[in-house]
């Protein structure tokens, strides 16, 4: 196999080389397949800029049209989904929130009806304890008792349960029942003189009124 490399000179630097094979002699009228090579010397700015391909058009992509379109509507399906987690969200949160409150007012009204059997014992207690002779007080027995009814009265005020303590007062029809208005110069008007049975409160609501007297 014969090869034949012509190399010119220039601003651009282009090597062709001649393939000739022994089988077909070159002669005059014969066609030559000729491979060309160029390199680019980075030393010519215009050269290189000249070799990079050029970015396509916008306009004349194919597909681009359709492509935007496509992602336009996904975008939009995106944030309608987006939209109603959001609305789901709330409305799952607004129902949980409102079952929790059902949930803590039946609770209540249950613990209200069990506490209010619990009072007259309570009462009671507090009788017993007041019937002890003083020279008694000290016999284990009636410390005993006495135990009992501040541990039953400190649980009661851990789960919310508190005496009213209406004696000094002004009276309060919404925390006090009168069932005795007496003439008391020591008193203002509408003051509570005496708590004839102690009223409670369970939480923020009345659990039992006060019986009171009261001073016109």
């Amino acid at each position: 196999m014969a090869t034949k490399k012509v190399k010119q000179t220039g601003a651009d630097e282009i090597v062709e080389e001649l393939n000739v094979t022994d089988d077909a002699p070159v002669s005059e009228g014969t066609d030559v397949n000729i491979n060309v090579t160029q390199e680019v010397s980075a030393d010519n700015p215009e050269a290189v800029e000249a070799a990079m391909p050029k970015p396509v058009p916008k306009g004349s992509r194919r597909g681009s049209k359709a492509l935007q379109l496509e992602l336009e509507r996904t975008k939009e399906l995106a944030q309608d989904n987006e939209d109603k987690y959001k609305r789901l969200l709330a409305e799952f949160e607004n129902a949980r929130q409102r079952t929790e409150k059902e949930s803590k007012k039946m609770y209540d009204i249950g613990a209200k009806e069990v506490l209010e059997k619990l009072l007259p014992i309570v009462d009671n207690f507090e009788r017993a304890i007041m019937m002890i002779p003083e020279e008694d007080k000290d016999r284990s027995f009636e410390q005993g008792v006495d135990m009992i009814y501040k541990q039953l009265m400190s649980t009661l005020e851990g789960i919310g349960v508190a005496a009213m303590n209406a004696e000094g007062k002004e009276f309060d029809a919404d925390l006090h029942n009168a069932v005795i208005h007496v003439e008391d110069e020591n008193f203002g008007e509408n003051i509570v003189v005496e708590e004839m049975q102690k009223g409670y409160k369970y939480k923020d609501q009345v659990l039992r009124h006060s019986m009171v007297k009261v001073a016109n």
